[in-house]
């Protein structure tokens, strides 16, 4: 039902989760993993976005498995085949064996606001298409994923997660997705973390066309920071945001600092995190490039070579 007439019938924040559910809800797949002699492996959540059976999810999810099985909302039980998965960002892509399945419409989550309603679909427990609602806490955080490599420009949100909503959509209230879950802080209550589509989105794509992402890297995690207009203007910076350094890892760059927030990569803007991912292709690996950064209001150019993943 389109959302003006639900608001008609409901109070307009359960009209948003109504909608965000319709929409994407018969898109949520159970993900069940399994190993060689057809033991559980683990299970999780997955959604479908594309008409031709591809399905997003997350990396911990299908690792190891030998066997991947996806259960729709109407029943169905299908074969699932993984494209390929990306530890670095938790993100995998599946593709169904089925035809003419319902799919999910994407959003951006570059667009998001602190406070904006967002939905949680997942299957909580193996309880099939639960949904859970709140709003986005936080943007930009960093959290250490399981294997201990840190993922950047995560959401945050208080949409209750339990084990087996890894890898649902994170929806907004128009009704697309903005996030793939991945995460929940216990035993603290209403802190939980979702991947920004955006990131997803660009890791499924190259997933799709090589089975893996190849990348470069600079040996430092980061969070994408507004930048005071005071600064901005002082040195003619278009940008409003840039990319802190929260950690220098051992191989990292010498002469950059945690602090330190960069706003070019080779002469191209850097305004967040995903754009430091795009900007470290593999053909940058070994190659010296400059990048600009502010060390509290001073401008600074330095040359960085990032190394191959």
């Amino acid at each position: 039902m389109p959302l003006d007439a639900l608001s008609q019938e409901l109070d307009p924040y359960s009209a948003q989760v109504v909608h965000a559910f319709d929409s994407v809800g018969p898109a949520v797949v159970h993900v069940m993993a399994f190993t060689k002699d057809g033991r559980p492996a683990g299970q999780g959540s997955g959604v479908i976005f594309t008409p031709d059976g591809y399905v997003l999810t997350n990396s911990h999810v299908v690792a190891n498995a030998a066997r991947l099985q996806a259960s729709l909302t109407d029943g169905q039980s299908l074969e699932a085949a993984l494209v390929g998965d990306d530890p670095a960002t938790d993100i995998a892509v599946l593709r169904l064996s089925g035809a003419g399945l319902w799919h999910a419409e994407l959003g951006a989550s570059a667009s998001l606001k602190v406070g904006q309603l967002v939905v949680a679909i997942g299957n909580p427990l193996g309880f099939t298409c639960t949904v859970t609602a709140g709003i986005v806490s936080a943007l930009g955080r960093t959290l250490r994923t399981r294997g201990g490599g840190l993922l950047d420009s995560v959401i945050q949100t208080d949409a209750p997660l339990n084990p087996g909503n890894s890898g649902g959509p994170l929806v907004s209230g128009s009704g697309r997705v903005v996030g793939i879950n991945t995460a929940m802080i216990a035993p603290a209550q209403g802190i939980c973390f979702a991947i920004g589509i955006d990131t997803a989105v660009w890791v499924a794509t190259r997933l799709m066309r090589d089975g893996r992402v190849r990348r470069s890297r600079l040996g430092l995690s980061a969070q994408t920071v507004p930048i005071s207009t005071r600064v901005r203007r002082f040195h003619g910076l278009g940008e409003a945001t840039g990319v802190m350094i929260s950690e220098i890892l051992p191989d990292g760059p010498s002469g950059l600092q945690a602090g330190d927030v960069l706003v070019s990569f080779d002469g191209v803007p850097v305004t967040g995190v995903d754009d430091l991912h795009r900007a470290l292709t593999a053909e940058r690996a070994g190659v010296e490039v400059p990048v600009r950064f502010l060390r509290r209001t001073e401008l600074l150019t330095l040359l960085v070579t990032p190394r191959e993943t």
